[in-house]
């Protein structure tokens, strides 16, 4: 990619949580620190079922004393109810947002240095009434931003952004190797580790308790990952997400999100080794598939 491009995330929605008890609140809530998230230094997390089961993955930023969450627009109305269930005495105010701020997701050579970010993840600052911070799950993803709708999309234009389609990030996306929350974690069954959220920045284990935090230790001290998501290459037809992948007669996984012959895809680790040994292919519907452990990834 020779220029740097702007995507707006039309598939994003945005809750404002507010209050003196806002951060205590959340803490107790969600897998990361909130702790670490300040004016220049947005988190990424998730919020679990007691069972330590995904529901929703979001990025945090503070501007102001208050903290924006960027999530998926779908599953905004769950998080928000399931929020208002545990806030009980809690002086904390949440307000559905969405209609206020357009999610902008900015990537390609030198995006850091035209934001005027450094390039670490998480790197924040505010911009034009908002916020704009790189990714905090990995630089590599580029940028992101909440922008006032009032002020439009002019500082990004100015920083030196064109307007790119939603394929352009889908495509770095999955390169990356990186989920993207219920499109390719199912909602109320998969496992924080097996979807690289640890290593994506998106847990901490010296935090103390969050909902669903005493499954998410164990799993991890106990080494009971037996799946991980992998990129995959897709020689043959795009297998639609939750199409079975298999080695021989064995099921192996399933597949997630894709396009144009790259996707994500959950798999058995022994699967995975065995078809490395084997040099043999894993298959999904008519297209066969090549597994890629992610660079990022520890495992």
């Amino acid at each position: 990619m020779s220029e740097r491009r702007y995507v707006i995330l039309e598939g994003r929605g945005v809750l404002r949580v507010e209050g003196p008890d806002a951060r205590p609140f959340l803490q107790g809530m969600i897998s990361n620190d909130i702790g670490k998230l300040t004016a220049e230094q947005a988190i990424y997390a998730a919020f679990l079922t007691p069972q330590g089961k995904f529901l929703s993955d979001f990025f945090i930023t503070a501007r102001d004393g208050t903290l924006l969450f960027d999530c998926e627009a779908t599953r905004l109305g769950d998080l928000f109810k399931r929020l208002m269930t545990y806030r009980l005495r809690s002086r904390v105010e949440l307000t559905d947002a969405s209609a206020e701020y357009t999610p902008v997701a900015l990537f390609g050579p030198g995006t850091a240095d035209a934001l005027e970010l450094a390039e670490r993840e998480g790197a924040a600052r505010p911009l034009d009434g908002g916020v704009v911070y790189i990714d905090p799950r990995l630089v590599e993803l580029g940028g992101r931003a909440l922008l006032p709708k009032a002020a439009g999309l002019g500082a990004v234009e100015a920083a030196g952004f064109v307007a790119g389609s939603p394929e352009d990030y889908e495509h770095l996306r999955l390169s990356c190797g990186v989920p993207d929350g219920s499109r390719d974690m199912a909602v109320e069954k998969a496992i924080l580790l097996e979807n690289g959220l640890e290593e994506l920045n998106g847990i901490d284990f010296e935090k103390g308790c969050f909902i669903g935090q005493e499954l998410t230790a164990r799993t991890k001290h106990r080494a009971l990952i037996r799946k991980r998501l992998f990129r995959v290459e897709i020689d043959g037809p795009l297998p639609p997400p939750g199409t079975p992948i298999r080695l021989g007669e064995r099921k192996a996984g399933e597949m997630r999100s894709g396009l144009d012959g790259l996707g994500l895809a959950l798999l058995r680790l022994d699967q995975v080794a065995k078809a490395k040994d084997e040099d043999s292919d894993l298959v999904a519907g008519g297209a066969r598939l090549r597994a890629i452990k992610p660079d990022w990834a520890r495992f």
